[in-house]
């Protein structure tokens, strides 16, 4: 995303979270922009039962919920880190004034945040599916796409099984039962519990 030295020349610092460590929470003020150098971040949201929807998984050289940055509302979601992680953390009147003295990151900005909302647009649109086998070859086709190698099985998911669930709306059983007879009809592949898509 932005270069680390110049991120630091604005007075950036790095922050340590561990395993499960909230780094905000839905209703928090956006008060700092966040960059990933290590690790991943879940950024989810629960129902009123209680059940958790993962908006996403974000990792290294990603940011986490920049739009709340520009709109000043209060986070919709919260991040949190599903392992060990270091972000850095500038905070949110120095990131603007970084973009003001350097227009050439917008550019990176517009780009992140139009990938960010493709994601999500094709995420709801998975919502109105009834077949959850189809619901889950969309995920698997996003993740896909952004892998060179088109070819069968060539992308390892990233994500468990519960993970899954959670982006999907499904429950764990309904996934697992799913990818069975998924890769029972070789639409994808399974090796040491991973999946090939």
């Amino acid at each position: 995303m932005i270069n680390e030295d110049l991120l630091f020349s604005y007075s950036a610092e790095y922050k340590n979270f561990k395993t499960n460590d909230v780094i905000f929470e839905a209703g928090d003020k956006p008060l700092f922009y966040y960059q990933i150098t290590s690790g991943k971040v879940k950024i989810n949201n629960f129902n009123d039962n209680g059940k958790e929807f993962i908006q996403g998984i974000v990792g290294t050289d990603e940011n986490l919920i920049l739009t709340a940055l520009f709109t000043g509302r209060p986070y919709p979601l919260s991040a949190q880190a599903i392992e060990d992680c270091q972000l850095i953390r500038l905070p949110k009147q120095n990131f603007l004034n970084l973009l003001k003295q350097n227009p050439e990151h917008y550019v990176t900005m517009v780009n992140y945040i139009s990938e960010n909302m493709y994601y999500k647009y094709i995420m709801l649109q998975s919502l109105s599916f009834q077949n959850p086998e189809n619901k889950l070859k969309t995920l698997m086709n996003y993740l896909k796409d952004q892998h060179q190698d088109q070819s069968p099985y060539s992308f390892q998911i990233p994500y468990t099984r519960q993970q899954l669930a959670s982006i999907t709306g499904l429950s764990v059983e309904t996934v697992i039962r799913v990818i069975k007879i998924m890769e029972k009809n070789e639409i994808l592949k399974i090796q040491n519990r991973k999946i090939f898509f």
